[in-house]
């Protein structure tokens, strides 16, 4: 029995008795859960429902709880449930019912914990959106690995997600990058506000290389911003490729401004009411709706603010149909927060609704306790290139992964390149590789998984472990919507950590001549069942489940 099925179940029993009492069942929730207790001796499962519910249904908690447990012992799988405290519901599963999680698992393999809550859903998620003067930095890594994991776990909880890099190729900087490119080209020094590091001479041998008429050309610079933009997005595109994130779509702020998007976005804002015109320039006036201090769109010059791409760009999502538009930004956009919303709010959405902005902080990459300060390309800053180079891909994603988005990371290069317990990545891999390894030698062994008799799994460290590998779907689920992919990767420790502690106490493979049983047996659907979830949790993460290490 899954908690899910355990929680409706409750539910199913509270709806009984109220039904069959007369008590108002419109108090009741669609839906509920269960929880462990800290304590495995109050029980396996712990339910709150009658506590939320029993005042609006003007009953005394522990008199409707005593109802609904006498409801519950009569259910299949429960072995018994005693009322605690003011009216909690500690349900104790049979060893079968128990037992029988782990064909369920196997049953369903990757599907395991997916879900279609969110079917309905179509989300945008725009992360990374560097800009195409340079190589990645890390804490661009840090979007790329948090937020390809976010697509993922959207998609496992059912909705339809696009994962979206705005190219923003229409601004100043672009013209400073063309400019350093045709210094570096020409042996000139790089402009004073322009882009330097080795890879400026690189992209600008490469423009030379492509176009190697670039410097006797008329208009020289256009050459350099042209193709230096397109060499560049190549290899950011290939460098986040090696790092196992894709995007769907790359979506250039140039096009913006190409199509007239931006004055259909600022015509749009008009008509709502919130433009009005003061010192030349043309201000939206964001302040109505919580900012704090309105927005510039045209400046007096009659050029356009980056603000108001911005406006187009966000209509330009709910125009091609998106529910909700989520954007993952770094530290120094703390302030973008208020104005973003306040612009949603200007459209005539519910920011609240349609829009969501998370916040990331910084990333400091650490070797012998001190600080990395340099790049050998980038040069003062470092790039997803040195983070992979100095700790791997699958630690990279999975260390830039593990810490809540709001906490800075200092990563620190020895602990990552361990082949340790204390290295987190390498501890739920190794589970891993330690199962497929247990796997082998049973088929070697030519130990088969039938008949499976679910309720030998009784021991408490099976027990343990079944409880940690059905929590896995809440785990999803939960991870998904507060967009907190770090859920899953202490998940997975502390999954690890279960199945090491079952390995060490339960014997799973018969020794020298001693006959096959039917312990054996189960024990190997818990061992696959463990494996299945602990390399679905890890694929979440875009971190590899390997069978040897």
């Amino acid at each position: 029995m899954t908690p899910a099925k355990l929680a409706d179940a409750v539910l199913s029993a509270v709806v009984s008795v109220f039904t069959a009492r007369g008590l108002d069942t419109s108090v009741l929730p669609e839906n509920t859960t269960v929880e462990r207790p800290r304590n495995p001796a109050h029980g396996d499962y712990a339910s709150t429902l009658v506590l939320q519910v029993a005042k609006r249904a003007g009953v005394a908690p522990r008199e409707l709880a005593g109802w609904v447990a006498e409801r519950l012992r009569e259910e299949p799988g429960i072995a018994d449930v005693e009322v605690a405290g003011p009216g909690f519901l500690n349900i104790r599963l049979q060893a079968a019912a128990a037992g029988e999680l782990a064909r369920t698992i196997v049953t369903a393999g990757r599907a395991y914990g997916r879900s279609d809550r969110h079917a309905k859903q179509r989300v945008n998620l725009e992360f990374v959106s560097a800009n195409p003067t340079g190589p990645i930095h890390i804490g661009g890594a840090r979007w790329a690995a948090v937020g390809d994991a976010l697509v993922r776990l959207l998609r496992a909880v059912g909705a339809d997600v696009t994962a979206e890099y705005y190219v923003n190729d229409a601004g100043s900087q672009v013209d400073r990058f063309a400019a350093s490119l045709l210094a570096a080209a020409r042996g000139e020094p790089v402009p004073e506000d322009g882009y330097k590091g080795q890879y400026i001479e690189d992209v600008a041998q490469a423009v030379l290389k492509a176009r190697p008429d670039a410097l006797s050309s008329p208009d020289p610079q256009a050459i350099f911003r042209a193709e230096g933009l397109r060499l560049m997005l190549e290899e950011i595109e290939t460098s986040l490729a090696d790092f196992g994130v894709h995007f769907d779509v790359f979506f250039s702020e140039s096009d913006l401004h190409r199509r007239g998007e931006l004055q259909a976005a600022l015509d749009r804002l008009r008509a709502e009411g919130h433009v009005y015109e003061a010192d030349g320039a043309v201000w939206l006036r964001t302040t109505d709706f919580g900012d704090d201090r309105d927005r510039v769109l045209v400046r007096s010059n009659g050029s356009w603010t980056y603000f108001a791409a911005d406006c187009a760009y966000y209509l330009d999502k709910r125009q091609r149909g998106f529910d909700r538009v989520v954007l993952l930004l770094g530290a120094d956009h703390h302030g973008y927060v208020g104005r973003l919303r306040a612009m949603a709010a200007c459209f005539g959405d519910d920011p609240d609704q349609t829009l969501e902005v998370r916040i990331g902080q910084f990333v400091n990459l650490l070797r012998d306790g001190e600080p990395v300060r340099s790049s050998k390309r980038a040069g003062t800053i470092i790039t997803l290139e040195d983070l992979v180079e100095a700790i791997g891909v699958d630690a990279a994603r999975y260390a830039l992964a593990r810490y809540s988005l709001d906490s800075p990371i200092d990563l620190d290069i020895d602990l990552w390149t361990r082949t340790t317990n204390d290295n987190p990545v390498y501890y739920v891999q190794y589970a891993h590789a330690r199962i497929a390894s247990l796997l082998r030698n049973a088929a070697e062994l030519g130990v088969d998984r039938e008949p499976f008799n679910p309720a030998l799994l009784d021991h408490p460290r099976e027990s343990d472990l079944l409880k940690a590998l059905g929590e896995f779907p809440e785990v999803v689920q939960t991870a998904a919507e507060l967009r907190e992919p770090h859920r899953i990767a202490r998940y997975l420790e502390e999954l690890a950590g279960t199945y090491h502690r079952f390995y060490d106490a339960c014997r799973i493979l018969p020794r020298g001549d001693e006959a096959t049983t039917d312990l054996h047996r189960a024990r190997l659907w818990l061992v696959e069942a463990s494996r299945i979830v602990l390399a679905s949790g890890l694929e979440l993460l875009g971190v590899s489940a390997p069978d040897r290490m």
